[in-house]
This record gives structure tokens, sequence and C-alpha cells, in this order.
């Protein structure tokens, strides 16, 4: 399936390429989709699981750790993973 059938994919959000890449698995699993059919949907599961990565490392980058004073009381935040 060329990149460009696949442009929407880039528009969709974590949420709704997750939900469409479940759908897909399904069909493929039921084992009753055409060959050819079953070759373009792979290769559009393909791209929303890449989306779905990038959505997931984009927000993995903002994730922070709230720091917490001695007393239990929050006092900050930093990164999650620090370099």
């Amino acid at each position: 399936m060329p990149e460009q059938a696949n442009e929407d994919v880039r528009a969709m959000s974590f949420e709704q390429a997750l939900e469409a890449l479940e759908r897909i698995v399904d069909d493929l699993e039921k084992g009753d989709v055409p060959l050819e059919k079953s070759i373009a949907i792979y290769e559009r599961g393909e791209a929303l699981k890449r989306h779905c990565e990038q959505l997931l490392k984009a927000a993995e980058a903002k994730v922070e750790k709230i720091r917490l004073s001695r007393d239990g009381q929050a006092v900050g935040t930093e990164p999650l993973d620090p370099d």
C-alpha cells in the first residue's frame, strides 16, 4: 500500500489509531479476509503501529516525576528518566 494511502493515520489521536489497529488485528485473526486485502490491511496496521509508537515516545518525553519533600509535600518535578 503506498505511503499516501495511510496519510490519514498521521492525523489520528493515539486512541483512534489504537482502535483502528485493534480492528485490523481482529480481522486478520478471523482469517476470512482475502489475501490481497490481508496484505493491504497489514500494511495499514504497520503504519498505525508506527504512529502509535511515535505518539507514545512523544508522551514519554513529556512525563515528569513529582519530587516530594521529607514530609510528603510536592516540591517540584524532574524528568522521569534524567540523562
